[in-house]
């Protein structure tokens, strides 16, 4: 299985900034795209934004402008830098991977999910 440690998540003022990040295992043998997707309260889980490992980018419209995706290929690492944070930016972040990884003499390909990390913005 693989697992995406995400972290950065935290209770920030209306106008600050912030910046998350999501790590793939070592073993990972390739990366297609890594991207960030929002849940707020009652709401269903979107896009915030994705990059593929050739460094093309697409963003949720709310956030264009304010928000920055970068992959780092090396580290097998995605960074979301958030600027300009309003109340409506109130979330469970998840960062999301499409991958191949090679266990016990076969390669798997798929999508995968971290476990969330908490961003607050208080007005």
């Amino acid at each position: 299985q693989v697992q995406l440690v995400e972290s950065g998540g935290d209770l920030v003022q209306a106008g600050g900034s912030l910046r998350l990040s999501c790590a793939a295992p070592g073993s990972i043998s390739s990366i297609r795209a890594m991207g960030w997707y929002r849940q707020a309260p009652g709401k269903q889980r979107g896009l915030v934004a994705t990059v593929t490992s050739g460094g093309s980018t697409d963003y949720e419209d709310s956030v264009k402008g304010r928000f920055t995706i970068s992959m780092d290929n090396y580290k097998k690492t995605v960074y979301l830098q958030m600027n300009s944070l309003t109340p409506e930016d109130t979330a469970v972040y998840y960062c999301n991977a499409g991958l191949t990884y090679y266990s016990r003499g076969s390669y798997y390909t798929g999508d995968y999910w971290g476990q969330g990390t908490q961003v607050t913005v208080s007005s």
